[in-house]
């Protein structure tokens, strides 16, 4: 019949559809939008960026300078009075309700002066994209009308909200809210979910703002990125090319002296190294320390931990009472925590040369070395076996 349209689709082929077209949209933001554009971390050929581009312009509406200057001030002021979109800041509930709108009052003329570098500026985004990007979205009904008949008025409605519910509301809300962190970088950042096949990878946020240079967002072996599995596909013809997926950094097992090359290895994979100074280090001599805890502090045990772990700038006023109470009363916690702080700050500091930072980690190394406790000795050697080359 002429209201079902040219396909004459069944129900449950309607909804297929419209699953794959909203599953191209996410492709493409997280593809093109993200790990391209914004963050540099891909190469695309021609044919499929343009592809992306006016296939966002059909569903979308988004302009690429526009997304990408946002979202490079995110990571710029992430957390931050001038961050585009933070829950911390703004809030869950304003960032998960109103988050497209967010997104418009961002794209300030200043903005897109500061951030937008680097994005199309050819005849199609100057005369189509850019001044009639609404005109795409209008084409796209005009499709699904023609396609799915009168069912097309809800296929175009779902295409619509789609981007605006799970990128701007869920990634950069309950993405910097809810979930688990692998790695505790500055900001509020968290996995959502370690399948990230529904909004294809984004859903492992504290990963990628930990590694925001890297085209492969997952980083535990349980951690699934459906976006690198398309970017495996598209690198086997020749379409993609990924710049960076991992730290440069290895472990070469046996090796003891401790070079630059050391220290910039360990620089590289930072976060990795603090997550194995977790394991290593913090876990075990907490769990030789519980026994000894009061009976104030043990119902808070895990709490604690909790504490221990987290990024210093995220610890809140009567958090940072409770540890420091603690600390005081246990020493060897006291001296695991301050030589987690003191190894933190070997790249946060600016302006060192090579080896200054080198006279640094080793002294840190025989400080740990010598302070009688055995997961700071084993630690300690365990770093000293860096290097930027692999084994020989």
């Amino acid at each position: 019949m002429w209201f079902n349209g040219l396909l004459d689709l069944s129900v449950w082929q309607l909804i297929a559809a419209a699953l794959v077209m909203t599953h191209i949209t996410i492709v493409s933001v997280t593809l093109y939008l993200h790990r391209h554009s914004a963050h540099n971390a891909l190469d695309l050929h021609p044919v499929l960026k343009h592809f992306f581009r006016f296939w966002l312009w059909l569903s979308t509406a988004t302009n690429t300078k526009e997304w990408t200057a946002i979202h490079r001030k995110h990571h710029a002021k992430c957390e931050t009075e001038d961050d585009p979109h933070s829950p911390v800041v703004l809030g869950i509930r304003k960032v998960l309700l109103e988050g497209a709108e967010l997104y418009a009052a961002s794209a300030t003329p200043e903005t897109l002066e500061r951030y937008g570098q680097r994005t199309p500026d050819d005849w199609l985004e100057r005369n189509l994209y850019t001044p009639h990007k609404f005109l795409g979205i209008t084409l796209m009904a005009v499709i699904d009308l023609m396609l799915f008949g009168v069912n097309g008025i809800w296929i175009w409605a779902v295409q619509m909200i789609w981007i605006p519910v799970w990128a701007a509301g869920v990634v950069n809300g309950i993405g910097h809210y809810l979930g688990y962190r692998n790695y505790e970088c500055a900001d509020n950042a968290r996995n959502i979910s370690p399948l990230g096949i529904l909004i294809g990878g984004e859903e492992l946020h504290n990963n990628h703002h930990t590694y925001p240079n890297s085209a492969k967002l997952s980083r535990r072996w349980y951690e699934v990125d459906i976006g690198w599995g398309y970017i495996r596909l598209f690198q086997l013809f020749g379409m993609a090319t990924p710049k960076g997926y991992r730290p440069i950094a290895h472990y070469v097992p046996g090796k003891q002296e401790v070079d630059v090359e050391t220290v910039q290895a360990i620089a590289n994979s930072r976060f990795d190294i603090m997550r194995q100074y977790r394991k290593r280090v913090m876990e075990p001599v907490l769990r030789q320390q519980r026994a000894m805890m009061d009976d104030e502090i043990r119902p808070r045990y895990r709490k604690l931990k909790q504490l221990l772990y987290r990024e210093v700038t995220l610890i809140k006023p009567r958090e940072k009472v409770h540890l420091e109470t603690v600390l005081e009363r246990h020493e060897i916690l006291r001296q695991i925590y301050e030589k987690n702080q003191e190894l933190q700050a070997l790249w946060r500091k600016r302006g060192l040369k090579p080896q200054e930072k080198l006279q640094a980690l080793l002294e840190w190394c025989k400080d740990a070395e010598a302070s009688g406790i055995r997961y700071l000795e084993e630690f300690s050697a365990h770093l000293r076996a860096y290097s930027l080359r692999p084994a020989a």
